[in-house]
């Protein structure tokens, strides 16, 4: 634990990259292949769950501490973060241990899930007598599931890549699933994930998906990117983006972040596919007709891992497929996008009769301002905007352009400007900054309604401008949050709208993000629930 410790702190006190690789490489050379292994996880983007409730990790911590809970609070308050106020207030530990990370998972944090709250009590206190500060921190995250680390997973598969000698592209291709967590990290995996490449590996990859292209954010005119010939364009659909991998007669269903989602959409787990097939493409609701479901309706879907009858009835999934990575078990991914197309029409050609899957479609414009006219009926549509994929772009890893580039070449978001009503501290470097926000609109008695939070979109400098004016307006306290007298406006933007009971404004935004500060509008001058309701009712 001492080492990983150590190279948590590393990649948290810095944000040069350089550093960042070099701390990663000297961790995975040095490093027992066990606990290598659950560094890679949790690293990668990995998610623990949570093994003891926040409520008793605070109890028990006050109770190890001797503190009064008004003396925790006042900590916790000033901190920001409950791990690190835990592991500031504990006492020296009288017994230090050895143990490496693995043991720690395997046999410290998971016999915590299910246990007697006496167990849990227990084994804390033993926990704790055995750990620093730094360690403590990061056990604590584990344990109430909130590990978070500043680094990215390509950073990880560039360490990796250096450490082992291989291609990175073959690095990513073998972490695929690695963070599923169906499957415990070991030891023998990461000898695996550094071996030297073995000629049949494709054929021993079962249900694994390859790495995900990405696309990149058009921010200029789509005219500078030379002939419309040159681009594949398609409509970019609001859903879940997902790999359909079918080999050795049965089919595995992936989203994006790597989780097997195979079970949660039993429709598409169906879908009869020849073997050795790999589809890229979008999870959507489908009533039917020209448009797909709102996100919200998919929504319903993602979260539940047993489906109704009745919710299959109603919220009916398709996969709209848009590439094709493997074909009669062959890797397609350096073939131009242009004979991928060509081979994945062939193949939805010859399945005919499968109403779970359809094929993406494409667009077709004479000019770059033909394209730009379509692209405005993106909302009546029921899309985000349009993907421009150049012809010849190869199906790269991650978002890159050494391969072709996809881009994204979205609408604008919808705004609307919202007032401060609420704010809570952040996390790590920001811990001692109110940097997450909730925002509100007046209805229609002029009251300040709730409808978004939001914590990204402001500059250092402007963060610190806000955080002074959150200190000098705060009414009232409630734990971490800061309820603050409504004195600032800011633009909001979101991607999407829906209705919502579960909302006290009735209505859920997507992606919001804070666009602007609005100094030059009064608090009286923000906007209404009615003009969100507009929002929703518009195409």
């Amino acid at each position: 634990m001492r080492d990983f410790a150590r190279l948590y702190a590393e990649l948290d006190e810095t944000t040069a990259t350089s550093r960042k690789l070099a701390a990663l490489q000297s961790y995975f050379t040095t490093a027992a292949p066990q606990d290598a292994a659950w560094a890679v996880y949790f690293l990668a983007g990995g998610k623990p769950r949570q093994a003891v409730p926040t409520k008793l990790l605070r109890q028990y911590a006050i109770e190890y501490a001797g503190l009064e809970e008004w003396l925790f609070d006042e900590c916790y308050h000033a901190v920001g973060d409950l791990a690190e106020t835990i592991a500031l207030i504990l006492p020296p530990p009288k017994h230090p241990s050895e143990i490496g990370l693995a043991d720690w998972v395997e046999l410290g944090i998971a016999p915590l899930r299910g246990a007697t709250p006496e167990a849990v009590r227990a084994a804390l206190f033993t926990y704790w007598d055995q750990l620093d500060t730094r360690e403590r921190f990061l056990l604590t995250k584990l344990i109430g599931g909130g590990f978070r680390v500043g680094v990215s997973r390509l950073l990880v598969t560039r360490a990796l890549s250096a450490i082992a000698g291989l291609d990175s592209k073959l690095i990513a291709q073998r972490l695929m699933g690695w963070t599923d967590g169906s499957v415990s990290p070991t030891a023998a995996g990461f000898k695996q994930l550094t071996a030297a490449h073995a000629p049949e590996e494709l054929a021993q990859r079962g249900g694994q998906p390859y790495p995900f292209f990405l696309a990149h954010q058009l921010e200029r005119d789509p005219s500078t990117l030379g002939d419309l010939s040159d681009w594949q364009v398609e409509w970019k659909y609001d859903g879940m983006r997902a790999q359909l991998v079918r080999r050795e007669g049965k089919n595995w269903l992936w989203s994006r972040g790597e989780d097997l989602i195979t079970e949660r959409f039993p429709e598409l787990a169906a879908l009869r596919l020849p073997d050795g097939v790999v589809l890229d493409g979008e999870i959507l609701i489908w009533h039917g007709g020209a448009t797909p479901a709102p996100f919200a309706d998919l929504q319903k879907r993602m979260g539940r891992k047993q489906v109704s009858a009745r919710l299959l009835g109603e919220m009916p999934a398709v996969l709209l497929a848009y590439d094709l990575l493997e074909l009669d078990g062959r890797d397609l991914r350096d073939l131009p996008q242009s004979e991928r197309r060509m081979l994945l029409e062939q193949l939805m050609a010859s399945l005919q009769g499968a109403p779970q899957l359809r094929l993406a479609p494409m667009i077709v414009a004479d000019s770059w301002e033909q394209l730009a006219l379509i692209r405005a009926e993106s909302r009546e549509r029921g899309v985000e905007g349009m993907m421009l994929k150049a012809v010849d772009a190869r199906y790269g890893v991650g978002r890159t352009k050494s391969v072709g580039t996809w881009w994204k070449w979205k609408i604008d978001p919808y705004s609307i400007d919202a007032v401060l009503i609420y704010a809570q501290a952040g996390h790590g470097r920001r811990a001692s900054l109110y940097t997450d926000y909730t925002f509100a609109v007046w209805d229609n008695e002029h009251r300040l309604v709730p409808f978004a939070k939001a914590y990204s979109g402001l500059t250092d400098a402007e963060i610190a401008q806000v955080d002074q004016a959150i200190r000098k307006t705060t009414i009232e306290k409630f734990g971490p949050v800061r309820s603050v007298t409504p004195s600032m406006v800011f633009e909001i933007g979101f991607e999407g709208i829906a209705s919502s009971p579960r909302h006290k404004s009735g209505i859920a935004v997507r992606f919001p993000r804070i666009l602007r500060r609005r100094e030059d509008k009064s608090v009286d001058e923000a906007d209404t629930l009615e003009s969100l309701k507009n929002l929703l009712a518009a195409p």
